[in-house]
């Protein structure tokens, strides 16, 4: 089968999220079980764009209402990811360093899924499925099926598959002409509240939704900002399909990144030897265990608690352990966590920023990974955590609650909590710390969750069955 992904992000071209991850390792493992996969992106201007060889493939031109643009797709040369890798650049909309945050981003990603349903349109041949992520890529299910222009794409089967439905990419009906004409009869299938709405656009015309964990499907139907109705209507077509991870690139026995390898049977001395060098290298104490938080600075993430949870564990619990923070986002978090890092002085440090080669070597080096998210659709830090031996410490909600069992429970090997509150997180930290003081016990689990397997072979024969349904 002819796999073709649409997204705004695949690692390592580029990466801001959970996203990155997915759209980076499933089209991998799909391409091993035997199909051909392709993955189309915008041409961002990053690191990866210069250092590999592309070739152009197609030249093309198009337009958003009277803005009549040239765009260009172009080809990594050497299948460096293991899948056919597409950029399609248009200049002076898509050749930008970063992925999102600028003003005009409602015009570029609606121009890069215009450019990529005309280039469709020019192939000779049709792919068995078009799989479109998030809402940077909603609104191709309804291009193919009702703008008269690509009116003999309406066969291709197409696959929503949604990684987080808080972000819906809202436009007003002011820039309906952005879209290539279409069928004005089915501009209800456009419309949300007033607004074009396309994640709601790709939930009523792709002919399949998926998301990324069975848990978070159920709760789209009553938290899914604004969309309840929708999802609890469309049921009948969704399933949830759990993310996996990439073990070749998430695997402590051959990380590039660590400067010494571990398994689980060495889980112990390993952790060691990374733990050590991370608290000599952030002034941290290594006798104490070592609670880590990696992510964005996100209401969603709960990291606007953070401050307020280093606080309470340190004047109720005790200078009983230590907490690293690496992430970056809400300016407001990033300001408490540096007065909160100024005023404990020691047991404590945040770095804002991203950085690829310090996650991996946390993940190693840790004892406990925080995840107080109010929303996690999959979330896939609670797995690279058990793939390290790290113990993770999550809210009972989305893929959280799939992945994780709390250790007081039959078979159970993390600490769940169920509100994202100071205190319930504080209370779950104090029987983190319990659970490290049983040492037996403790080295049991840690040898036991690096065991465990959340690998993409199966969640990728999952997506296999929702295509062969189509």
């Amino acid at each position: 089968m002819e796999i073709i992904h649409v997204s705004a992000e695949c690692y390592p071209v580029a990466k801001v999220g959970g996203l990155g991850d997915v759209v980076g390792a499933l089209p991998k493992y799909q391409q091993q079980q035997g199909h051909t996969v392709k993955v189309v992106l915008p041409m961002y201007r990053t690191a990866f764009l210069y250092r590999h060889n592309w070739n152009v493939v197609h030249k093309g031109r198009t337009h958003l209402g009277n803005w009549w643009f040239d765009y260009t797709v172009i080809k990594e040369q050497t299948n460096a990811l293991g899948f056919d890798l597409y950029l399609i650049d248009i200049y002076g909309v898509l050749d930008r360093e970063n992925v999102y945050g600028y003003s005009d981003d409602t015009e570029r990603f609606t121009a890069f899924q215009v450019s990529f349903v005309d280039w469709l349109s020019q192939w000779r041949h049709r792919p068995g499925v078009v799989h479109v992520h998030d809402h940077h890529a909603g609104l191709i299910p309804f291009i193919m099926q009702y703008s008269y222009d690509y009116g003999h794409l309406k066969g291709v089967p197409t696959v929503l598959t949604i990684h987080n439905a808080q972000y819906q990419g809202w436009m007003g009906w002011d820039k309906r002409h952005y879209l290539p004409r279409f069928d004005s009869w089915k501009s209800g299938l456009l419309d949300w509240n007033g607004n074009i709405n396309p994640l709601a656009s790709a939930v009523r015309c792709a002919w399949k939704v998926t998301t990324v964990s069975p848990s978070y499907l159920q709760e789209l139907r009553y938290m899914s900002n604004g969309l309840e109705a929708l999802f609890e209507y469309e049921k009948g077509k969704c399933s949830g399909i759990l993310n996996g991870i990439d073990a070749q690139v998430w695997d402590p026995a051959t990380d590039s990144y660590l400067g010494a390898h571990y398994d689980h049977s060495t889980v112990a001395g390993g952790k060691a030897v990374h733990k050590s060098a991370l608290c000599k290298r952030f002034q941290l104490d290594e006798t104490k265990p070592l609670i880590i938080f990696i992510g964005r600075f996100a209401l969603e993430k709960a990291a606007d608690l953070l401050p307020a949870v280093v606080g309470d564990c340190f004047h109720y619990i005790g200078r009983d352990m230590n907490f690293l923070i690496l992430g970056s986002g809400d300016p407001n978090v990033e300001r408490h966590l540096a007065y909160v890092q100024e005023m404990v002085g020691k047991d404590f440090k945040a770095v804002t920023g991203y950085n690829e080669q310090l996650s991996h070597e946390m993940y190693a080096g840790a004892d406990f990974l925080l995840m107080p998210s109010r929303v996690e659709p999959c979330g896939l830090n609670q797995m690279y955590a058990l793939r390290y031996g790290t113990v993770p410490i999550v809210r009972s909600t989305g893929g959280l609650k799939d992945t994780v069992v709390d250790y007081e429970d039959w078979q159970g090997f993390g600490l769940r909590f169920q509100d994202a509150s100071v205190g319930d997180i504080t209370q779950a930290i104090y029987r983190a710390l319990q659970l490290y003081h049983d040492r037996e016990r403790f080295e049991a689990i840690r040898e036991r969750i690096m065991q465990i397997d959340h690998s993409w072979e199966s969640s990728a024969l999952q997506y296999l069955a929702v295509y062969l349904t189509l």
